[in-house]
């Protein structure tokens, strides 16, 4: 299952100038776990996934009240600036969308 059909909420946005935070929420109980419990969202694969090192993952939280995820990274270059791509972030999630989430 890809991460698309697991998901209600795959977005991106600024969090302030030198950051980018992400946010995904779960469809239901069940999907949320799933997702937890294959580490396809882990900080680990996260950082693979947007080829960045982990000193760029700037933070990572899971709440399960929610059914989120949310994780934040630094900008390369600070938003607005020149040779920087997306000054809202808003484009930046796309990654995520295909993201396979393995069978239990």
């Amino acid at each position: 299952m890809k991460l698309l059909e697991a998901a209600s909420v795959i977005r991106s946005k600024n969090a302030g100038v030198d950051l980018i935070t992400f946010d995904i929420i779960f469809k239901s109980r069940q999907l949320y776990d799933r997702a937890r419990q294959s580490q396809t969202l882990s900080p680990e694969a996260i950082c693979r996934l947007f080829g960045i090192g982990p000193d760029r993952l700037y933070s990572y939280v899971t709440f399960d009240p929610a059914l989120a995820v949310k994780f934040t990274i630094r900008r390369r270059r600070p938003s607005g600036s020149p040779g920087e791509s997306d000054v809202f972030g808003a484009q930046q999630y796309a990654p995520l969308l295909d993201l396979e989430i393995p069978d239990p």
